[in-house]
């Protein structure tokens, strides 16, 4: 992404009349325009509507030029700045801006609350027609905003990326200088443990890296080994915050879940390709797998081992934040998860129920929700196939009838593995694996008995019997048996049961095109 302090500058250079700044750092945005400003020997000017229009960087009572009005106030602070006269209504402001000669960037703070007044419109057409003759551009900053049709041949977007790595460490410093001026700091943290740190900091934006560090530092007195676990708290909480993204501990790995030894296979082989040894053997990160399968057989266990054998963090995608009830804020929400989960990377991006996102994109779906799933699929679409941080997006479905097309050919994924119920040497692995995590030795069990008696049951029913003798045993006051856990099977009416022909339909789409997850077919041997 090209630096966006260089972007700002040629936009101001080349006259265009209005540059959009979609940020909640709105310091930051004004940082930055005052330092392409103050490059370019341009005049900065600020605009709120509690404050109206001020000049930064002026002495107080200093005439404007080409305006006779007073303006000031030194520094970033401009609350003992004096206003342009008449200037808080967003109308007269802008009727303001158009009087003025003056080659200047206009800094519009929150300027989206007045968009939807069509006296507000007109002005800012006005000027912005008038500012394509020289050097003079407004800049709108908020959170958010819905550019009017008539203003669309006048606007230039300015994206602010997430900080990067060598960004992140020097705001760590910055963060102890300032903290330090106030108390003594312990500083006991080596240039490995930084890393550390700023590692744990990217996704945030520079404001919440700010935050983060700041209240780490203050909290432990220094920069110690605790402050690189303090930040990455701190990014959880703010990553949920979010609404649409959940940072998940990803403490299990692939030795956590039983069978599906060809998945583990192409998994193993793609460990480390993000890495600068990989790119340079030639190599390109791997882009992702959609794990197709039969309810409760491990998907979601697989995208949480998959970080977890990596030792990456994993993100999970919260399908249903993303929808918003005004037009466009969807797709926005949906561009900035992607800008957050790049700015991760490396790292797994776990989507879950894939085929729920998409459910609506097909041909008739402009009558059903204004078109908002066809455009989320083609942002998607376009996002997989174009990308290029390591993102390894973990994706898992139940219902592929759902999913587009489009969405599961090679190039937006790497494979499509489907999971079936789990064959007898893949039942006993799951059991060992169960009674182990209940501090049971799988030894004393006769698990060459127990595991053709679950066939047809998927993982998550094997873990059900398990936890079922178990509470049967406790009630008894017994130790639980092999005979308990063979009791606790023929109390259980399996899903390959109740929902045969679904399980069946889905292999037999399943056989042609896609790859099994397991060296074995699972109906082959009997399962």
């Amino acid at each position: 992404m090209a630096d966006p302090l260089e972007r700002l500058k040629i936009l101001l250079s080349s006259s265009t009349p209005i540059v959009v700044m979609e940020t909640v750092e709105e310091m930051r945005a004004v940082r930055l325009v005052r330092a392409a400003c103050s490059s370019l020997s341009l005049a900065t000017f600020e605009w709120s509507i509690a404050s109206g229009l001020v000049r930064c960087g002026s002495e107080v009572g200093e005439l404007v030029p080409e305006t006779g009005f007073s303006a000031g106030g030194p520094g970033h602070d401009l609350s003992g700045a004096q206003a342009l006269y008449n200037s808080k209504e967003p109308a007269q402001a802008l009727s303001n801006l158009e009087a003025m000669s003056l080659e200047a960037a206009f800094v519009l703070k929150d300027f989206h609350r007045h968009m939807d007044d069509p006296v507000v419109v007109r002005r800012l057409r006005d000027v912005g027609q008038k500012f394509s003759a020289n050097r003079r551009t407004v800049i709108i900053t908020a959170p958010s905003i819905t550019i009017p049709a008539e203003l669309g041949s006048l606007v230039e977007f300015l994206e602010l990326p997430l900080p990067d790595k060598q960004r992140l460490r020097q705001i760590i410093d910055e963060m102890t200088v300032r903290v330090g001026k106030t108390r003594t700091l312990k500083r006991t943290l080596d240039p490995a443990g930084l890393d550390a740190m700023a590692n744990n900091l990217r996704g945030l934006t520079e404001e919440e890296a700010e935050r983060a560090a700041s209240q780490a530092i203050v909290t432990r007195y220094g920069i110690t080994a605790e402050t690189v676990t303090d930040v990455l708290q701190a990014k959880k909480e703010q990553l949920r915050r979010s609404g649409m993204l959940e940072f998940i501990d990803a403490s299990e790995n692939l030795g956590s879940v039983g069978g599906l030894d060809n998945l583990k296979r192409w998994l193993a082989q793609r460990r480390g390709t993000w890495e600068d040894a990989a790119r340079d053997f030639g190599l390109e990160p791997p882009r992702g797998a959609i794990i197709l399968g039969v309810q409760g057989c491990g998907k979601s266990m697989c995208a949480r081992a998959i970080a977890g054998e990596w030792k990456l963090p994993l993100v999970k995608f919260d399908t249903a934040a993303i929808f918003d009830k005004y037009i466009g804020e969807t797709e926005k929400r949906i561009q900035k998860v992607f800008r957050v989960a790049e700015g991760l990377a490396p790292c797994v991006f776990w989507i879950d129920e894939l085929e729920k996102i998409f459910a609506g994109s097909g041909p008739d779906s402009a009558s059903v929700d204004a078109g908002v799933s066809s455009r989320i699929l083609a942002a998607f679409l376009s996002w997989m196939q174009d990308r290029k941080a390591p993102v390894f997006v973990a994706a898992t479905c139940n219902n592929v009838s759902a999913l587009p097309p489009e969405l599961i050919r090679k190039g937006r994924f790497d494979e499509l593995f489907f999971v079936d119920l789990p064959n007898q040497a893949e039942r006993k692995q799951i059991f060992a694996i169960h009674l182990k995590r209940r501090k049971r030795d799988p030894a004393e069990y006769d698990l060459d008995q127990v595991a053709p008696a679950a066939r047809g049951y998927s993982g998550a029913e094997i873990e059900a019997a398990v936890q079922t003798a178990l509470y049967a045993a406790f009630s008894s006051k017994q130790t639980v048996s092999t005979q308990g856990l063979l009791d606790a099977l023929k109390a259980t009416v399996p899903l390959s049961i109740t929902r045969s022909e679904e399980i069946q339909e889905l292999r037999a789409w399943a056989r042609q095109r896609a790859v099994p997850a397991s060296m074995a077919d699972a109906k082959a041997e009997g399962a």
